[in-house]
């Protein structure tokens, strides 16, 4: 798999015509993020060698460089989830080629329904920490070069990053809430009973990704920095039915809110 890595990152390396050190991994309904990018390169994940294809509709599958705040930067537009059939190795390979390439900084970003009853439908929730309820490791297996074989996790989600958004968020009005991100394998959305258990154990957002990218970063040494758009309710009495269509709609609705705090963090770090 390393050698795949670096096959990849070499690749990648002779096709870019820029020198990111931040990247931006863009989760349902939020590719649209891409329109804010000054773009000078746009790879379909098809071309690349040993790259994953993204199977979800609102993710389009194309790894994008140029520039957003005033810097050089890389986007994916579509990630790849454990639910598609993927192995973690798979699905956090991206991680491991953006460091191979310089990557210092990740901003990621997700859909995940509230189970934080102070929460509403469209609210941006800066990720704070996260719980791991995938039923994989990302690091299991023969640990790679890139960081030690127990990496720390007490700071998965940069503080200095999280105190910049909160600053930007106040200047632009812009309300935020903190949180806690619960990952999980889906692809089933929760069941009440799964929420209210989700909720006391002290998740503050649900969905089925970042957390394995997110470890992987760290892994790397890897700056992380993380939004979940709150896009459905798991809050008790409040539980409706939801599609994937719906939570598109509503991650669609709340974009240009995140796209300008990221841009700006972008422009300032």
């Amino acid at each position: 798999m390393y050698s795949k890595i670096q096959e990849t990152a070499s690749w990648l390396k002779a096709e870019m015509t820029t020198n990111p050190q931040t990247a931006i991994i863009m989760g349902t309904g939020l590719g649209h993020l891409a329109d804010e990018i000054e773009v000078t390169r746009s790879i379909p994940y098809a071309e690349i060698p040993n790259f994953p294809q993204s199977t979800v509709e609102g993710h389009s599958g194309k790894l994008i460089f140029g520039k957003l705040g005033g810097k050089d930067i890389m986007a994916m537009q579509g990630r790849f989830h454990f639910y598609e059939g993927y192995s973690m190795k798979e699905v956090t390979f991206p991680i491991r080629v953006m460091y191979e390439i310089g990557i210092k900084t990740l901003f990621v970003s997700n859909a995940g329904g509230g189970t934080n009853p102070t929460f509403h439908v469209g609210d941006l929730m800066i990720i704070t920490d996260h719980i791991n309820f995938f039923p994989e490791h990302p690091l299991r297996g023969k640990n790679f070069p890139t960081g030690p074989r127990f990496p720390d996790m007490h700071e998965a989600y940069d503080r200095g990053l999280i105190r910049l958004a909160d600053e930007i968020a106040r200047e632009k009005g812009i309300e935020v809430q903190h949180g806690v991100y619960l990952g999980t394998q889906g692809p089933t959305f929760e069941t009440p009973a799964e929420y209210r258990m989700f909720a006391r154990m002290g998740g503050d957002s649900v969905g089925m990704s970042t957390v394995p990218e997110v470890i992987v970063a760290r892994h790397c040494g890897i700056r992380v920095f993380g939004v979940s758009v709150i896009t459905d309710l798991g809050i008790e009495g409040q539980v409706v039915e939801v599609s994937h269509e719906e939570v598109q709609r509503a991650a669609n609705e709340v974009q240009p809110k995140m796209a300008e705090i990221m841009r700006e963090m972008i422009r300032r770090s």
